[in-house]
């Protein structure tokens, strides 16, 4: 597989992560009335795991 193919995914599949999990805990300790809470935050890294393999 090509490098730049390697590097797409990479790119791709790291932006998916911190975009759903650290948004989930960002939106956690920034709005505690919508009460996601820690098993929320770590079921958005579970999934966003999940659909990045």
């Amino acid at each position: 597989m090509a490098l730049g193919k390697r590097a797409t995914a990479e790119f791709f599949g790291t932006f998916w992560l911190v975009f759903g999990g650290c948004g989930a805990a960002v939106l956690s300790a920034a709005f505690p009335d919508l009460r996601i809470g820690f098993a929320g935050v770590a079921l958005a890294f579970g999934l966003t795991v999940l659909t990045t393999c």
